[in-house]
């Protein structure tokens, strides 16, 4: 950590030298003696430590200085660190200034120059207003920082991916003095957000996902132009992959556009999978599985969409949107489902500003006290309707069948049956969501009355139905009439392998229509979809690339 900062001002090069010299001889063991020849200089030298994280405790400035003189100086000052303490060094002529300053810049204390000896007049001041500061310091921060609107939905599109990235990061309103000191630092505006504040205090403003990966410490770059084996996808399946991938020496990178973990990676907690009988959330399984992957040597690159698949002869070709490309003997397609749109009058507009799709967990403390919505009866639904009762008032599911035993599994049913501020409510569907800038209320409908209702609602969040996410595929893969991809024995159609097949062999449980390339979890036709099933099929998959790799 940096250790605070004494910040010197003065336009006198020999006056400035002085001070900073007698500062530095005794606190400079524990404190960064900073020194600016003018105003301006020392808020550039203030907006450079604050987009830092860093500490400012004591400032002391000349009173008489060209430009901007020093009460004008600490005014704004006091904008960037309002409590760093505040001394106004003057001659006795400015005595009456300096007194004035006391009310205008809430001045702790004024010097008058010459300071000799600084034992007696200038280390006692600084002394007790380092004792002053020391009890309220302005907190150093370290971690990345992002300043937004609450219902922007740039800014939660960076917060999202931030989290499921698991990316710490501290987020400020930018209309709270903390994220207004921030924007001020950086030279921006409320109108510039999202603004990230990287911890070396670089700021991006409005980031795509691509550069916010690469900035903060995501790898987006692969290592090579070719591999043993691409995995695309870092959901269960994908995780799965690699893991067994890696382990067993074959030269593996796991591509994933997104954030580790897919669908499963947002589930504030699993209960039902092997070896975890107190549950476990998404975040925290998927974060084990990446860093298992990374120990066995797998690369991991972030924030890379894959939009062509092409065959090179026994080469799998790989097109990136940036039109670069990878090569591998192999292929895992592990790329997961994503739910699919509610078609209903206001819900695009208002998606990222009280809608959402996904459990989008940062939301939840600011649905303390809130009527919160859940469309969808499946896992997912569940389990975001017993970790969202913990801040709202109340958690309304709404399903359009008539009960939640037809889609969810019973432990799920149990606990949400056992919680009362969670009301199901069936045969009911979202008809038009309306608000101001941000979600407000819903227009609700009973499938069996057709009668209408008008509902308060703070947030909705959406989990119905699943599309796989196939179709950069194209023609590459056979898939079905909803976009899953086909494998193993149902590619082969009365006894006739599928159109384009080269080998003498039919497709492996696991392989597509186009060999050497297999699909895993979700994204696969006729698959169970749950977090475990997934899982052994990326392990399953990386047994038969083996069989393929070896001629088999």
């Amino acid at each position: 950590m940096t250790n605070p900062a004494i910040l010197t001002v003065d336009d006198d090069p020999a006056v400035s030298r002085a001070v900073a010299r007698d500062v530095r001889r005794r606190y400079g063991d524990r404190y960064r003696v900073v020194r600016a020849g003018s105003g301006p200089d020392a808020l550039d030298a203030l907006r450079e430590i604050k987009l830092r994280g860093e500490q400012v405790a004591v400032m002391l400035a000349d009173y008489r200085m060209p430009q901007m003189n020093g009460i004008e100086f600490l005014e704004e000052a006091m904008d960037l660190f309002p409590r760093a303490r505040r001394v106004l060094l003057t001659a006795y002529a400015d005595t009456d200034a300096a007194i004035d300053a006391i009310n205008l810049v809430d001045l702790d204390h004024y010097l008058l120059k010459p300071w000799d000896p600084p034992e007696e007049k200038l280390y006692p001041v600084v002394d007790t207003l380092l004792d002053a500061w020391i009890a309220t310091p302005d907190p150093s921060i370290t971690e990345t920082r992002v300043v937004g609107h609450r219902w922007s939905a740039p800014s939660f599109a960076v917060r999202d991916f931030l989290a499921r990235n698991l990316v710490p990061y501290r987020w400020l309103l930018a209309d709270e003095p903390e994220g207004g000191r921030l924007l001020k630092a950086a030279g921006l505006t409320p109108d510039d957000v999202p603004v990230v504040v990287l911890p070396d205090g670089k700021p991006l403003v409005a980031p795509s996902e691509a550069e916010l990966a690469a900035q903060v410490g995501l790898t987006t770059t692969p290592t090579s132009d070719f591999y043993d084996l691409v995995v695309i996808g870092a959901g269960p399946a994908g995780l799965g992959a690699s893991v067994y991938g890696a382990s067993e020496g074959l030269r593996t990178v796991l591509v994933e556009q997104r954030a580790t973990g897919g669908q499963a990676g947002q589930s504030s907690r699993i209960e039902n999978y092997l070896g975890f009988p107190d549950g476990v959330s998404g975040a925290q399984l998927t974060e084990r599985a990446r860093r298992q992957a990374l120990k066995f040597g797998a690369e991991l690159l972030s924030a890379r969409e894959v939009v062509g698949l092409e065959a090179a002869g026994p080469t799998r070709l790989l097109k990136f949107a940036d039109g670069t490309s990878i090569a591998a003997h192999s292929v895992v397609l592990a790329t997961g489902v994503s739910y699919r749109l509610l078609e209903a009058p206001g819900i695009a507009d208002l998606t990222g500003r009280g809608i959402y799709y996904g459990s989008a967990s940062t939301e939840a403390p600011s649905c303390a006290g809130e009527e919160v919505y859940i469309v969808g009866g499946a896992n997912s639904a569940g389990q975001a309707a017993v970790y969202f009762s913990r801040y709202a008032s109340r958690v309304h599911i709404l399903i359009r069948s008539g009960d939640l035993g037809r889609s969810m599994s019973r432990y799920l049913i149990d606990q949400i049956e056992g919680i009362d501020t969670i009301e199901v409510h069936p045969h009911t569907e979202v008809m038009a969501a309306q608000g101001d800038g941000h979600l407000e209320r819903l227009v609700l409908c009973d499938g069996r009355s057709g009668q209408t209702r008008t509902a308060d609602a703070a947030a909705l969040f959406i989990f119905i139905g699943a599309q796989p996410r196939t179709d950069w595929l194209g023609d590459a893969v056979a898939r079905d009439s909803r976009g899953f991809v086909v494998t193993g024995a149902d590619l082969v159609r009365d006894g006739q392998r599928p159109t384009g097949w080269t080998l003498p062999r039919d497709p492996y449980h696991l392989e597509s229509s186009l060999p050497g390339v297999f699909a895993a979890g979700d994204v696969r036709a006729d698959s169970l979809k749950r977090v475990a099933s997934a899982v052994g099929e990326g392990a399953a998959a990386v047994a038969l690339v083996h069989r393929y790799l070896a001629g088999q």
